[in-house]
């Protein structure tokens, strides 16, 4: 797969659940699919700007698939989509409506830090899992 055919996921690099659901997709990435970074660090600002993507509106995660970008809760769904196991079913939920999803979402994204805390700066992959982030 090259570069233009992975799917980008932007997350919240001082975020501990962020980082937690990061490593939880790169061990179930058994395709190659998906290329990260985080939103406080370029490449990811640019992507954000390229796609006019408002910091103050999304602040969590991002997921850019074939030059179109997904936030919130369709990004998450999305991404389950494409993973190994039984978690391409999550995709099935995209059929409640946006508001809904996005609600439960936003109500999680908000009390993120307070339920699981956060980091001083961004995660620093390891040499092994380099090749995977922008």
């Amino acid at each position: 797969m090259n570069k233009e055919q992975h799917l980008i996921i932007l997350f919240d690099g001082v975020c501990n659940l962020c980082n937690s659901s990061i490593n939880f997709v790169i061990k179930r990435d058994k395709n190659d699919v998906f290329r990260f970074g985080a939103l406080q660090e370029e490449p990811g600002k640019s992507i954000l700007e390229k796609y006019s993507i408002d910091t103050k509106e999304t602040d969590s995660i991002v997921l850019i698939k074939n030059g179109k970008a997904f936030t919130k809760s369709s990004a998450a769904l999305y991404a389950a989509r494409h993973l190994s196991g039984g978690w391409p079913l999550l995709y099935a939920f995209i059929i409640v409506p946006k508001f809904i999803r996005n609600a439960v979402y936003d109500y999680i994204a908000k009390n993120r830090y307070k339920w699981y805390g956060k980091k001083d700066s961004c995660m620093i992959p390891t040499p092994d899992l380099r090749a995977k982030f922008l």
